[in-house]
């Protein structure tokens, strides 16, 4: 399963509506090769669902993953911080064992 924290539940609302996106919108999470650590992760707004698609529901947010990626992220949860140290969507991924200094690629 992958999961959303509260924050990041409220921040994804706040942009489908910022971006005018279609109400059935939902969070999609990935990963692709690259980064200096291996992986590195993806995520965007989508509102259509793929025949090997991983769906979940938390808080009400629908988080789709492909079924690859979802290799990489069981159990991850997705939040938000808007603190000085860093701005916008973070991957707490417990299957992490090496990530980079700025938090945007991992391996596994």
């Amino acid at each position: 399963m992958i999961t959303v924290t509260e924050r990041a539940k409220e921040k994804a609302l706040e942009l489908i509506k910022a971006e005018n996106r279609p109400s059935d919108s939902f969070i999609r999470v990935g990963v692709a090769g690259g980064g200096c650590s291996g992986l590195t992760y993806e995520l965007k707004f989508d509102n259509v669902t793929q025949p090997d698609d991983k769906v979940f529901e938390d808080k009400g947010m629908r988080i789709v993953c492909d079924k690859k990626s979802f290799l990489y992220l069981v159990g991850t949860q997705l939040d938000f911080s808007d603190g000085l140290n860093g701005k916008g969507f973070q991957f707490n991924n417990p299957n992490a064992s090496r990530t980079c200094g700025c938090g945007e690629s991992f391996a596994v």
